[in-house]
């Protein structure tokens, strides 16, 4: 049996004010045209830079914490719904998407559009990289220090100080430690 329609409603405007996040530390810098919804739910460290129109759409529930010292490029897009932790001494280039919900397939019988909606958190933990409009998908994690390449579609784990690339991303090689001069 069809699912009943739920009429669209507005988003909101994405326009916000510093007192209105759950956490902001210090010297956290939004470029001009940054879209912020639900910043109740977000968590932002210190020292934190937020490219020209970024979009982080938080959710009415589950967070999105981004951790200290982070530089966020150029229109990207973080949807939260099923929460996003970034740690710290990360780069995002410009127009990477991070996103964490789906729709769950149900059939021929359902349109997608209207499935339900399964959530599933995305990691990406201390010192990565992640290259320009690279896209991140729901339930994966991305280890220390991994770097993913530009235009990447991250589908599954990333193990740490992996370099990761292509679509789907596929681990290229492991960074290693330099030997001293």
């Amino acid at each position: 049996m069809p699912r009943p329609v739920t009429l669209y409603k507005s988003h909101g405007t994405g326009q916000f004010t510093p007192e209105q996040f759950k956490a902001l530390g210090k010297n956290v810098i939004f470029e001009p045209g940054v879209l912020v919804f639900h910043p109740e739910n977000i968590s932002l460290g210190t020292n934190i830079y937020i490219g020209h129109g970024t979009t982080l759409k938080a959710y009415h529930k589950n967070e999105m914490i981004i951790g200290d010292n982070t530089w966020i490029g150029q229109g990207c897009f973080f949807h939260s719904a099923g929460g996003i932790v970034i740690g710290q001494n990360v780069g995002i280039g410009p127009h990477v998407k991070i996103i964490t919900s789906f729709h769950k397939e149900e059939g021929i019988e359902v349109p997608i559009l209207f499935s339900e909606i399964e959530f599933a958190p995305v990691v990406i933990e201390d010192d990565c990289d992640i290259g320009i409009g690279a896209i991140i998908l729901p339930g994966v994690r991305i280890g220390r220090g991994s770097q993913i390449g530009a235009g990447a579609v991250v589908t599954k784990d990333v193990a740490p100080y992996a370099v990761s690339a292509g679509v789907p991303a596929r681990t290229l090689r492991i960074r290693e430690k330099l030997p001293e001069s």
